[in-house]
Order: C-alpha cells, then sequence, then structure tokens
C-alpha cells in the first residue's frame, strides 16, 4: 500500500519484512482524549502474544497531560524519535493530526481523518481503519440489510470513515444528517465525487421523521448514547422494522437506541465489531502480522465482561 504526501509522492506504507523479523518487538501508542479506559491496548497486546510476540502499548492521554487537541502533531513527532512502531489515534485528534504526516493512504486522504500511524524508515504515513471496521463489522453482523436508502447521523472522523464504508458496501443512496449543515455537505460533496454511480447529500437533523421516512437502515455515528454522553439521537417512536439500526458506540454495547430499536423489532449492530475489526486492521498495518479477528472478538467480549 502507498500513501501521497503534499505534492502528490507516493510515500511506500511500512516495510513488512522488517516488522515480520523474527522476534521483532513492538511499541505502539494511543493518542486522545480520555483514553485510558480503552480495550484497544489489551486487544493489540493479547493479540501480539498469541503470535509470539511481545508488543507494549501505552496510552498517551492529552487530558491527562492537560495539553491541547493541537498538540497531537508534536506527540506524533516525539513517538517517531522515541521510536514508537506505530500510533491509533482517536477523538479528538483524528483530523487535527494530518498536518503532522508525511503521507497518507487513498483511504485516509479521501476521509480525511486519521486513526492510525505507521512509522517507517522516518515517515510518518496515516491511515485509517476506522472505515474498514464497520464495513467488516456490517457484512458480518447485518450481511442481508436493504441498502438502497441509509441515514448517518454525524459528519465528523467516525462520521467520515463510516459514510465511506457505506458506500463502499454498496448503499445507493447516502443521507448525512449533522448539526452542522455545512459539515455534512463538505462530506456529501467529497463521498459524491468518489462514488459517482451513487447519490450522497447533506440534511439537518432538525426533522428526524422526514430523515427516516421510507429509509432502510440507520447508522449513528455521534457520541450521544455514550458513558458520559447518556441519551438516543432521535424519538424512539421513529425506529420501525423494516429499518435496521447500526451504533458506533462500544460503551455500552447495546446503547439506548439499540435498546428501542430491538424493541421495537428492527435488527441491530452494536459498535464491538467496528471496535475490533480497525484494532484488527490497525494491528496488521503496524506489526505486519496477519491478527485472528475472530480470536481479537473474543479478547474484546471478555474484556467488557471483566469491567
Amino acid at each position: 500500500m502507498t500513501g501521497t504526501i503534499g505534492n502528490g509522492e507516493a510515500v511506500p506504507a511500512a516495510t513488512e519484512g522488517a516488522r515480520r523479523e523474527a522476534g521483532r518487538s513492538f511499541l505502539v501508542g494511543l493518542i486522545g482524549a480520555g483514553v485510558g479506559p480503552s480495550l484497544t491496548p489489551p486487544m493489540h497486546e493479547r493479540e501480539a502474544a498469541q503470535a509470539g510476540r511481545r508488543l507494549l502499548y501505552r496510552t498517551i492521554d492529552i487530558t491527562d497531560l492537560g495539553l491541547p487537541p493541537e498538540s497531537v502533531g508534536d506527540l506524533v513527532q516525539a513517538a517517531r524519535h522515541l521510536g514508537f512502531d506505530g500510533l491509533n489515534i482517536t477523538h479528538p485528534c483524528k483530523q487535527l493530526v494530518l498536518p503532522a504526516l508525511d503521507g497518507l493512504s487513498p483511504e485516509a486522504a479521501a476521509i480525511g481523518a486519521v486513526n492510525t500511524v505507521v512509522f517507517d524508515g522516518g515517515a510518518a504515513v496515516g491511515h485509517n481503519t476506522d472505515w474498514s471496521g464497520f464495513a467488516g463489522s456490517l457484512r458480518r453482523g447485518l450481511p442481508d440489510a436493504a441498502r438502497d436508502r441509509v441515514v448517518l447521523l454525524g459528519a465528523g472522523g467516525a462520521g467520515a470513515a463510516v459514510a465511506h464504508a457505506l458506500m463502499t458496501c454498496g448503499v445507493r443512496e447516502l443521507v448525512i444528517a449533522d448539526l452542522s449543515v455545512e459539515r455534512a455537505a463538505t462530506l456529501a460533496e467529497r463521498l459524491q465525487a468518489r462514488f459517482p454511480e451513487a447519490r450522497c447529500r447533506p440534511a439537518d437533523t432538525a426533522r428526524p421523521e422526514r430523515l427516516l421516512a421510507d429509509a432502510d437502515g440507520l447508522v449513528h455515528a455521534t457520541p450521544v448514547g455514550m458513558a458520559h454522553h447518556p441519551g438516543v439521537p432521535v424519538p424512539p417512536e421513529l425506529l420501525r422494522p423494516p429499518l435496521w439500526v447500526a451504533d458506533v458506540v462500544y460503551r455500552p454495547l447495546r446503547t439506548e437506541l439499540l435498546h428501542h430499536a430491538e424493541q421495537r423489532g428492527c435488527a441491530t449492530l452494536d459498535g464491538g465489531g467496528m471496535a475490533v475489526f480497525q484494532a484488527g486492521d490497525a494491528f496488521e498495518l503496524i506489526t505486519g502480522l496477519t491478527p485472528d479477528r475472530d480470536r481479537m472478538l473474543t479478547h474484546f467480549t471478555q474484556l467488557l465482561q471483566h469491567e
């Protein structure tokens, strides 16, 4: 896989041969706000151990460090000099990290957000595995779900990745709703150019009943419903079969949105699959090792049960 730098020159992804070297250990980090409870570090460490490798995964919490989100670039440079093999990047730094990178994978460039950075030969190359993680989860969890018209709530970093995944998975019409209509419009325009055979359009969130009329699916990609942001992003009475409902939130795994959707007979997809598959894709990019994603899903379930 290659990426591009500002002048359009291709940048090679991390060299697999070097990363696969027998006995090689790995140093990986996660940069973001409030990342202490993340399950990504133990998932990576357990999977490496199963492969007979040592992987040390450290969280770099900008909240604990008293640093602004804009400091992500300095932290990436520090990690590069300290010998990290790669980083995961999470909220609120997925878009802010872009100027600090030497190259982007085609997917990360199209999405405009990065959640994985691989260091190779002194270059920091950004990737996005959120989109592939959601795509893998959707294909696994709702393989036969109708995809003629899907509504996506949220056009931020996670929303942009999920939108890319939905279009890749064959959605014919994607309606992107966000509190910022401008942000939704920008994302819709970018996706329309990349997927001209489908239709992608923006909308606001003021009239959810109009948004969901005749929709096949609803995908939620905002913080609403997380442990510290309780609530439901749409009125529960609007959830009805044959509408299917997916949530990217995985803490809690069964959000209020999914609870109401299940009560009303809708097929649902929780955020656990996306969390696991994006971690597996990032693990492979950073280490060059092919993970057992079913095993990682088992690890994820066990880790949640112990919380």
